[in-house]
């Protein structure tokens, strides 16, 4: 089958660049994004628009919009270059030995708005990869980093080791969670210490990081200490939403599932937050596999900073 001429001036180069102007909104802010001046893709488009025979966007609109003509194009070609893009992902994967396994620690609280995001955009990136996600409590996860059953973990400070690395990456404010018909979640102002029933709280055992901050806390004796406990934090939330009693946990903690049965209820007079850490072994190297995801964790917690920055 004989190539059509005109095809073969055709290359990534152009798709790549009607994507990303659709993407951006701006042929200013996608020639950054490429890394070329915004006069060197005017002419890849005007090239593209000269193969096509036809305009592709109308410049005369802000943000400039796709033609009917450019809008097709675009929605035909989006899975090639997507196709492409995972082919090159794992092309170079290949080539850097990025296959195989990669075991990641959690604390529950810590997997909807921190690891979530960044596992998925790491599969997407890295979809060969089999990937496992551990939940668990600081202490126990800190100790698989350490001894090489997980690659790294998200979670509250650990004791200090000298196995570990532990770089804080995000910080929350302790509250009150209680069930949404609750006294207290009805309060249109922050709940001062004292309008809380000592004995309706549910304490979390005192191996986990929120206890230990709790104790460590500017509290009365009678918070700190009670007849009704559970082993976990999940736990401690069924009981919460059914009524049972209420508890004191950081904010993504008391929002793990967004339930709507579950209030959080801020504190007019204590101001303690709990920091989350990227925890990393110390006396190993990572694999390939593992300072990839490290790596692309740190790029989307930055860019969700910067956008909160922004905001």
């Amino acid at each position: 089958m004989k190539i059509d001429s005109e095809n073969t001036n055709f290359n990534l180069r152009h798709l790549r660049a009607i994507h990303t102007i659709r993407a951006e909104g701006s042929f200013a802010r996608a020639a950054d994004r490429l890394g070329v001046v915004p006069s060197a893709l005017t002419e890849t488009v005007r090239q593209l628009e000269d193969i096509a025979g036809g305009a592709l966007f109308d410049r005369r609109s802000r943000p400039p919009a796709p033609t009917p003509l450019g809008q097709e194009f675009l929605e035909e070609t989006a899975p090639l270059l997507a196709a492409m893009d995972r082919a090159l992902s794992r092309l170079r994967d290949r080539a850097r030995g990025l296959r195989g396994r990669l075991r990641i620690g959690a604390t529950p609280s810590a997997i909807t708005p921190h690891v979530a995001p960044a596992i998925a955009a790491f599969r997407q990136s890295h979809p060969d990869v089999e990937l496992t996600l551990h939940d668990d409590v600081a202490e126990a996860l800190a100790g698989m980093v350490a001894d090489d059953r997980l690659d790294l973990a998200i979670a509250g400070r650990a004791r200090s080791s000298p196995e570990l690395v532990q770089t804080e990456i995000a910080a929350d404010l302790f509250g009150l969670a209680c069930a949404a018909g609750h006294p207290l979640a009805r309060a249109a102002a922050a709940v001062p210490l004292d309008a809380i029933d000592p004995q309706e709280l549910i304490h979390l055992g005192a191996d986990t990081g929120t206890s230990r901050l709790l104790a460590g806390a500017a509290l009365p004796a009678r918070f700190k200490t009670g007849p009704l406990r559970s082993h976990s934090t999940i736990a401690q939330l069924c009981l919460v939403r059914a009524g049972v009693g209420i508890a004191l946990l950081p904010r993504n903690a008391v929002e793990l599932f967004n339930d709507p049965g579950i209030a959080f209820v801020p504190l007019a007079d204590l101001r303690l937050e709990r920091k989350l850490y990227l925890l990393t072994p110390a006396r190993r190297a990572p694999s390939p596999t593992a300072a990839a995801f490290e790596e692309q964790f740190r790029d989307l917690r930055a860019k969700t900073t910067e956008s909160r920055a922004e905001r």
